[in-house]
């Protein structure tokens, strides 16, 4: 489903995965803010699907969503055939808040489709807690787990 969303173009399925995530949305969150794209991958793709998956989210839980809260300054190549260093290294210093008042002392929720090795909301995280914000809670549709040395 992720595949289909992010390359796809089936943007109706982010409704689904807010519908299934709703449920395990913990209490006390104030704000909604995906993970963003670069100006250049938005154009593109024609939309981020992670700010859809937070919108249908906001809807269904009544927390806010703000997809402008967090920026993309540089753009990254696809991090999908990196490994987890690699994958910290492309993504460092590449989020950015234009306006800290948004996040400052509030329980953000940062939404994304897929978490995999974690780098990409690492360094969303650390921005948006370096700016002010509260606490950061990752929710995202998938999980990929590593591979298990056979």
């Amino acid at each position: 489903m992720a595949l289909r969303l992010k390359y796809g173009g089936r943007i109706g399925i982010a409704v689904t995965m807010a519908a299934r995530m709703a449920p395990i949305v913990p209490d006390g969150l104030d704000l909604l803010v995906p993970v963003p794209l670069h100006r250049w991958r938005l154009w593109s793709r024609g939309y981020n699907q992670a700010a859809l998956i937070g919108g249908a989210l906001a809807r269904r839980t009544g927390i806010p969503h703000d997809p402008l809260a967090l920026v993309r300054t540089r753009a990254t190549p696809p991090l999908r055939d990196l490994g987890g260093r690699e994958r910290a290294r492309t993504v460092r210093g590449a989020f950015a808040l234009p306006d800290e008042a948004r996040v400052a002392g509030r329980a953000i929720g940062l939404v994304d489709d897929v978490y995999t090795s974690g780098a990409t909301t690492d360094a969303c995280t650390r921005i948006l807690l370096a700016r002010g914000a509260q606490s950061v809670t990752i929710l995202c549709w998938a999980r990929v787990l590593p591979e298990a040395d056979d």
